[in-house]
């Protein structure tokens, strides 16, 4: 995905995704263009089209050297079924404002929403 500098085709291009399917945040909206920002806050344009509506999240915890638990239930009592590092995306299926049940490549379950940049605190998703 081709990050520009401001919402046409006439400004530089900023830097290129290439993973697909990294979750960023729309700040602002300009016709067709779209001011994204990601995890570490870099912000730029891109072509709404370029966009998917599939959420998506990205583990971020304070420590990079953590692991992330992924459980089997929305409760840290029931048994782990991943563990998971830093920078680890997954499609969110749902949130319920402190848990989201997430999947990804070769895991599923449910993980602590504090736990995922892609979902605001507190968001619930259906």
């Amino acid at each position: 995905m081709t990050v520009r500098g401001g919402p046409d085709k006439d400004h530089d291009v900023a830097w290129i995704y290439t993973r697909v399917g990294w979750p960023v945040e729309i700040t602002a909206e300009f016709e067709n263009w779209r001011r994204i920002r990601d995890c570490d806050g870099a912000e730029g344009w891109v072509y709404h089209a370029l966009l998917s509506g599939k959420r998506t999240a990205a583990v971020q915890l304070k420590n990079k050297t953590d692991l992330a638990s992924v459980y089997q239930a929305p409760d840290a009592h029931s048994s782990v079924e991943a563990r998971l590092q830093v920078g680890v995306l997954a499609t969110v299926k749902h949130c319920n404002g402190t848990w989201c049940q997430i999947s990804g490549d070769g895991f599923g379950g449910w993980i602590e929403q504090s736990a995922l940049w892609g979902v605001y605190p507190g968001e619930k998703i259906e």
